[in-house]
């Protein structure tokens, strides 16, 4: 089993208790400022939704969306709890063009390999209008990190700034944070946000 497959089957296995450790994490913060580079009412892609929780927000503030996730179980909770289709789908099966004003890939490229990432991050580029905005967030290191059955690439502020400006983006805005959830002060992450160019 590759990396890719081993992450999502990691998700159909224990969706109850990610949900569970991840549905109420505060991301507000860079939601909110990921939300102000995009029109009223724009269009969303949620990359890897997860729970659906950040759908969730941008669905309350006005905002259309297309949610994603490769895990079919995390599909599931997400559409019960959007009232809406999820959609199952991996990163290399993404194939938009120019539909969306913003993409949100809040910890989910950090389960995508070192060589495949530039790929992606060009389809998702592919997926935004020629003035759109993307946030993106990794767990904060410089190499790839094996927890468990999960692998995550890692990356810091000159990695991200690179893989973005390398694939049609400018940063814009970049900062470490604190992990949010209970118990995990001590993990950091990279967090993201560019425009297209």
């Amino acid at each position: 089993m590759d990396m890719k497959d081993s992450n999502i089957e990691y998700y159909n296995i224990n969706a109850e208790s990610f949900i569970e450790g991840t549905l109420n994490a505060d991301m507000s913060f860079w939601r909110d400022k990921f939300e102000s580079y995009l029109p009223k009412g724009g269009r969303v892609l949620d990359a890897g939704c997860g729970s659906g929780r950040d759908s969730r927000a941008f669905k309350m503030h006005g905002f259309s969306f297309v949610a994603f996730d490769a895990s079919r179980e995390m599909c599931k909770s997400a559409s019960q709890l959007l009232g809406e289709e999820v959609w199952q789908m991996k990163f290399d099966e993404i194939s938009f063009d120019e539909e969306f004003d913003g993409v949100w890939a809040c910890a989910s490229l950090l389960h995508v390999s070192y060589e495949d990432l530039p790929k992606v991050v060009g389809k998702l580029r592919k997926a935004l209008k020629n003035k759109g905005h993307i946030y993106v967030s990794f767990k904060y290191g410089e190499e790839t990190m094996t927890k468990g059955e999960r692998s995550f690439s890692n990356f810091n502020e000159v990695s991200v700034k690179k893989l973005l400006e390398e694939n049609g983006f400018k940063v814009l805005e970049s900062d470490i944070s604190t992990d949010i959830r209970p118990g995990r002060a001590d993990e950091k992450w990279i967090n993201a946000i560019a425009a297209c160019i």
